[in-house]
């Protein structure tokens, strides 16, 4: 669960994520790992990186099989992607961004993977796919439930600046967004 497998397949762009730099982040409102309500537009009004994982695995929500799920591009890696994050979340506040984790995963689930991951910020839950189905966020279906692909926003004034789509491999996904905005 914490690191990443070998010959993993690799998601390719397949520009279903096009749509969304320069769009705006809508007015909803959302559940926290902490329990918090938040409205996303006011939220991410500040400089914001938001990374967004299918689905982290956790002892509250065993993976239905894991084998499958390790052959779908892109799926595997959630928890290495939040604990990079994780790790460099002091490097984000430093430059003046705030960080936030997404995921369908409903927010009691949320709460048990950033404890366990010690991660200093909030994971947000689209339990109910309104921020999936509003901004037609790229997705797929694994065992019956809808999930997001993995991606992450640079947001500033509740806009979506710059997308990263696909990712790969996970881990490294917070380094390069850092690097970026250095």
């Amino acid at each position: 669960m914490y690191e990443l497998l070998p010959n993993l397949p690799v998601p390719q762009n397949d520009g279903a994520a096009n749509h969304l730099e320069g769009a705006r982040i809508p007015a909803i409102e959302l559940t926290t790992s902490s329990g918090r309500r938040c409205v996303l537009s006011e939220e991410f009004r500040s400089p914001t990186v938001l990374f967004i994982f299918p689905r982290a695995g956790t002892p509250l929500e065993p993976n239905p099989n894991q084998e499958l799920w390790d052959q779908i591009p892109g799926a595997r890696g959630c928890t290495p992607q939040s604990c990079g994050f994780r790790d460099l979340s002091g490097d984000f506040e430093k430059i003046g961004f705030k960080v936030f984790g997404l995921s369908v995963q409903r927010p009691e689930i949320l709460k048990e993977i950033a404890e366990r991951n010690h991660l200093p910020f909030e994971l947000v839950s689209d339990e109910n796919h309104l921020l999936l189905n509003s901004m037609k966020l790229p997705e797929f279906t694994f065992a019956g439930e809808r999930l997001i692909k993995r991606m992450a926003w640079v947001i500033r004034d509740a806009k979506i600046q710059r997308v990263y789509y696909p990712i790969f491999p996970s881990d490294k996904n917070a380094e390069t967004v850092l690097r970026d905005l250095k």
